[in-house]
């Protein structure tokens, strides 16, 4: 019996060592880069595209990847970025989570300036780094709901303007302007530029999340 003391103390310690626990797949980013267009993007479907391919450079590319961007209509409300997005749950690049479901998404997710990584899990300018990049483009209210018609441009003509108009966007850092809203904080100024997004603290970066 002493022969089999060492083998059956080794799988003791085994069996009460903790598992390692995988990480978890990455669901969210923040693109790394924007289109070079100010906020024309393509409209969805450009935007859309921009996601999966920056996916697809990290090896995530097997999901389906969408912008958390919503739409206007001319006397109707447009296509919310909420709906866009699958149901949940998301993991950004570090394996952290953000958010479960949509309703934890869109009242207390877990998005600040440590994870709102891109999808190189790297972090992206925020307020007090130069330049300020934390203007992120969303066009949405922030319940992740699309605006309801009225006078305004809220989405840089559905994402197809690089002059005129304005979007609204979201801070990722949670801070500026007395306005802790990842995804509605303020509206750009100035148009919908490069430029104009620069100068308003963003870089027409947008948010990528999983929807399968």
């Amino acid at each position: 019996m002493r022969c089999f003391a060492p083998i059956v103390a080794g799988l003791a310690i085994a069996i009460m060592a903790p598992a390692a626990s995988a990480q978890q797949p990455m669901g969210f980013f923040i693109t790394s880069v924007g289109l070079g267009d100010g906020a024309n993007l393509g409209g969805l479907e450009g935007a859309d595209a921009h996601c999966q391919a920056l996916a697809e450079a990290v090896g995530a590319g097997e999901r389906e990847w969408r912008a958390y961007l919503s739409t206007e209509e001319d006397g109707a409300r447009g296509i919310s970025a909420r709906e866009r997005i699958g149901s949940g749950p998301w993991y950004n690049a570090a394996g952290e989570l953000i958010a479960v479901d949509l309703d934890q998404l869109h009242l207390n997710p877990n998005i600040v300036r440590r994870t709102g990584l891109s999808e190189k899990g790297e972090p992206v300018n925020a307020r007090g780094d130069d330049p300020n990049e934390h203007d992120i483009l969303t066009g949405t209210m922030a319940d992740g709901t699309a605006y309801f018609a009225d006078d305004e441009d809220h989405t840089c003509s559905n994402w197809t303007s690089n002059a005129d108009g304005s979007a609204q966007v979201g801070h990722h850092d949670r801070h500026g302007g007395g306005n802790t809203s990842w995804n509605s904080a303020h509206p750009t100024r100035g148009g919908c530029s490069a430029d104009a997004l620069r100068s308003t603290g963003g870089n027409g970066y947008f948010y990528c999340f999983a929807a399968d």
